[in-house]
């Protein structure tokens, strides 16, 4: 490795592989348990009558991860709820991505997370295979109106014969860029193939010089942007979303490496250790290079618009723009899957409140027109109607998901997203790329690294 620190070393210094070493200890995580756990083929459970509302005072907590805009909508949500139920007091815990994973997973070993948590739909797998971290959803029906989300996204949070939460939305990985530095360079159309994008890469290295660039990708995005080229050259899905048996060779997994970085080395993506350099650990839509337009593209969840948008800087801001899916062969590449879930933990003890307050905020008119689409375009039909009504949809995330939902037509395996692998500074995504940005692997030779990584998680290599 080159003696510049990399971002995995970083993070390795500043403590976070001992919260790492935690997922480790979870378990869960084989490719047996995802089989057997996805099945959703045992008889729902009936709905517990012996649960009733309070009618004295209630403490409850709940967490969530995101940005300031979605702090907020959840914050001016609670006090909406707490208004028309006098006797509950919420406790919120929230902060943004970076390092929520091992935070909540360390609660979920420890048994003292919040009472209803937002979560990541693959947690299901990673913490509560067994069905020991959630309820069963099945059980609050009386106060949460399951009957609002269509089959196949409740069917992705059944694990374990147990509906473990419901999905807040779905979501999928698109292009965003800023126009207005797209336009600086000449270039006044959203890339639409490799070509633009190589061209693009060209023309900002050439016209505003070395520190400018089309886009950035952390390795985590570099990975999902890789299958997402595989997927539209060969066609299939990265892996079985059930049994997670990876479906690709050693050869065309080092073709997607080689993809990466042509980018790099065409001056469309920002080099790993150059961003290191300058950021550290900072993500993108908090770089100085972001917020000014230097980096003027990003490959992210649709629910991310706003995010990305909200940060750039008074010159800048008009020229956010959701960008076209590139198709890079003859298929449709990426995978649309649950965002996030609400899910009620076991050691709640108000788990009637814990359905009403999520019923509240994604089926109910006061709620679901607060959070608008502030996590996404609202899964529930109830909540869809009722955001969009209020006008609390905002549009660039609209037309993102509308572009998502509309081109991507393959699935996720439940370990893709495995915190072994994609955790920030520590994962083998992470050790991958930094490989291959520092000059120390060849994507020929990173091959072998990644493959170790996702087989000692749970995957079948072929």
């Amino acid at each position: 490795m080159s003696k510049a620190i990399s971002r995995r070393d970083f993070m390795k210094v500043t403590g976070v592989v001992g919260a790492a070493g935690l997922l480790a200890a979870c378990g869960g995580n084989s490719s047996s348990t995802a089989a057997s756990s996805s099945v959703a083929s045992a008889p729902a459970a009936s709905a517990d009558e012996s649960l009733a509302l309070s009618d004295g005072p209630v403490s409850m907590t709940i967490s969530w991860w995101g940005g300031d805009s979605r702090h907020e909508a959840y914050q001016n949500a609670i006090k909406e709820f707490q208004a028309e139920h006098s006797n509950i007091t919420i406790e919120p815990t929230f902060a943004a991505w970076s390092g929520w994973e091992e935070k909540m997973a360390a609660a979920f070993i420890a048994g003292n997370a919040q009472d209803v948590c937002q979560v990541n739909w693959n947690w299901l797998y990673n913490y509560s295979a067994d069905g020991s971290k959630f309820v069963d959803l099945n059980t609050v029906s009386n106060f949460l109106d399951l009957t609002q989300w269509d089959k196949a996204a409740m069917d992705a949070c059944y694990v374990a014969n147990s509906q473990q939460c419901v999905p807040v939305s779905m979501t999928g990985r698109i292009f965003f860029w800023n126009m207005t530095t797209f336009n600086k360079a000449g270039i006044t159309e959203v890339p639409k193939t490799l070509d633009d994008l190589m061209a693009a890469g060209k023309a900002f290295q050439d016209k505003l010089g070395a520190d400018y660039y089309p886009m950035h990708l952390g390795a985590y995005d570099r990975m999902i942007l890789m299958v997402f080229y595989l997927e539209s050259k060969y066609g299939k899905d990265w892996a079985d979303p059930v049994t997670s048996t990876l479906n690709y060779t050693e050869e065309e997994i080092a073709e997607g490496l080689s993809f990466i970085k042509s980018l790099v080395d065409g001056h469309v993506m920002m080099n790993l250790k150059d961003y290191y350099s300058a950021n550290s650990d900072t993500a993108t839509h908090q770089s100085n290079e972001w917020i000014t337009g230097k980096i003027a593209g990003i490959f992210e969840w649709d629910s991310a618009a706003t995010k990305y948008s909200s940060a750039l800087d008074d010159d800048n801001k008009d020229g956010f723009t959701v960008g076209e899916e590139i198709k890079f062969g003859d298929y449709n590449g990426g995978f649309s899957k649950v965002s996030m879930g609400l899910a009620i933990t076991k050691t709640c003890e108000h788990v009637a409140e814990a359905a009403t307050l999520i019923q509240f905020l994604l089926n109910e008119e006061k709620g679901a027109s607060i959070m608008g689409s502030e996590c996404g375009i609202p899964a529930s039909k109830a909540g869809l109607g009722y955001a969009q009504a209020a006008g609390a949809v905002k549009d660039l995330v609209a037309d993102a998901n509308a572009k998502v939902m509309a081109f991507t037509t393959n699935k996720l395996d439940p370990l893709f997203e495995n915190n072994d692998l994609k955790a920030s500074g520590t994962g083998i995504y992470q050790e991958v790329f930094d490989n291959i940005d520092y000059g120390d692997e060849t994507p020929e030779e990173a091959v072998n690294g990644l493959l170790d990584g996702m087989e000692s998680v749970g995957y079948t290599i072929a």
